[in-house]
């Protein structure tokens, strides 16, 4: 390896994760970040680690999968869930943050941190040599995208995904709406519209006539099921809302004493509770459309968007066609990728690639072997789908524990989903010490921190 470090371009969740775990085994790093030179149809500031389509970085309660790869992350000195758990907001049970302090409190360390220099400016093309980690995400500029493509030779991937509006908190009426979590888990984190039948069926027309942004060429590419518009969720029956985002099961109102018959709920954006994020509505609604038909909503007749909900398109690569060990490139395995370029979906995710990338990546330029990620962990699951699934039909995908190998015995069926869950839960515990121990038996004086 040179001796002057190693490249990362992007300063999203997985650059910055990246450039992190690297600058902390003593390696020198030059993250380069387009922004805001150059921005992208989602991003609003030039912080590194911008949140775009949500604050939530899903549910902290185990025995989930989401959990799971969030404990592996902190036993792991991860930055990112570091900072989060710092600047959380009140969401439930799932771990939410207050998005701009977040960004700031990232920057800030990154900026802060001696071996990391940063460079802004758009990373036009692929270095000619030396190590480099590819962590761009899914609104991975043109030119950035065609220097891939040009080395991988694999015609790019792209789906479409759709953010949410954001509200500010004063233009609601509270007296319409009731606060509650669902079944009570997480207290009263949430604000609730509740719908009646009537209510309901108004909206579903509503938003089924409503005027959209066009998807032009790209219109027979799919959306991301996780994420799709309430317009397309509602195209696949007048149901599909009610026993989807806005499903009231959990819920009681406390004017009627009863579950409304559906239920549109809104999670704090900040820490102060000024802007509260509408849960499950994203949409590629035009804007004054967005305002007409919300504003329908019993509490929102007065509300002031923050935020409009938005469409944009993110690319990610075939990755199990690519990817050796769901990192490296393996047409060039000097180049690592990380974030949701290689097919991982969500924050929490993102961060994850791009911690094994910068592990992976430092262990390589101490000279040592590089990681080995134990299946049954989180973080080695996800890392096995990305280099093993079925390459002609991969999809973008979050953690779950369908792809953890499954257990030697455990109980079947419904009744026993938290058993196995819980037995895969301590599985990955025990298989993460491998990986933990490994990582202290490779400490000791660090590479030369010349600069970059």
């Amino acid at each position: 390896m040179r001796e002057n470090g190693v490249i990362v371009i992007g300063g999203g969740l997985a650059g910055c994760e990246a450039s992190w775990q690297l600058a902390k085994r003593g390696v020198p790093v030059r993250l380069v970040e387009m922004r805001p030179e150059k921005t992208t149809g989602a991003h609003r500031t030039g912080l590194l680690a911008e949140l775009v389509c949500s604050n939530s970085l899903k549910s902290d309660r185990p025995p989930t999968a989401h959990a799971l790869l969030k404990e592996e992350l902190k036993r792991l000195g991860s930055l990112l869930l570091e900072t989060a758990e710092r600047t959380r907001v009140p969401a439930g049970t799932a771990l939410a943050v207050d998005r701009d302090r977040f960004a700031r409190e990232v920057t800030g360390r990154i900026d802060g941190e001696p071996l990391i220099r940063i460079e802004r400016t758009e990373a036009i093309s692929l270095p000619e040599e030396g190590p480099v980690i590819v962590a761009t995400g899914p609104l991975t500029s043109e030119a950035m995208a065609a220097a891939l493509l040009r080395l991988v030779g694999e015609n790019r991937l792209f789906f479409h995904d759709a953010i949410a509006p954001v509200l500010s908190a004063e233009s609601l009426d509270r007296e319409r709406l009731f606060a509650a979590s669902r079944y009570g888990k997480g207290g009263e984190d949430y604000w609730n519209i509740p719908l009646d039948p009537e209510e309901y069926e108004r909206f579903v027309d509503a938003i089924l006539a409503a005027d959209l942004h066009p998807l032009h060429a790209c219109e027979e590419n799919p959306f991301f099921d996780a994420c799709l518009p309430i317009e397309e969720i509602a195209r696949r029956g007048r149901e599909a809302l009610r026993f989807g985002p806005f499903k009231p099961v959990g819920l009681v109102d406390p004017a009627t004493g009863r579950r409304p018959w559906a239920a549109i709920q809104l999670r704090r954006e900040n820490k102060g509770g000024t802007a509260w994020n509408l849960v499950g509505c994203q949409t590629r609604m035009k804007q004054g459309e967005q305002r007409r038909i919300f504003r329908t909503l019993p509490g929102l007749a007065r509300a002031e968007f923050l935020r409009y909900g938005s469409l944009h398109r993110n690319t990610y690569l075939r990755a199990p066609v690519i990817l050796e060990g769901g990192i490296r490139l393996r047409a060039e395995p000097r180049i690592r990728l990380a974030g949701q370029i290689t097919g991982v979906e969500g924050y929490v995710e993102s961060i994850a690639s791009g911690l094994a990338a910068g592990m992976d990546a430092a262990r390589e330029a101490r000279g040592g072997p590089l990681v080995t990620w134990p299946r049954e962990t989180a973080i080695g699951s996800l890392l096995h789908y990305l280099s093993v699934s079925d390459g002609s039909g991969f999809q973008p995908t979050n953690v779950h524990f369908g792809l953890f190998p499954p257990l030697a015995s455990a109980p079947r069926g419904r009744r026993g989903k938290k058993e196995r869950n819980e037995a895969m839960t301590e599985r990955a515990r025990r298989a993460l010490e491998r990986v933990l121990s490994a990582e202290e038996g490779e400490s000791g004086s660090p590479p030369s921190s010349n600069s970059l």
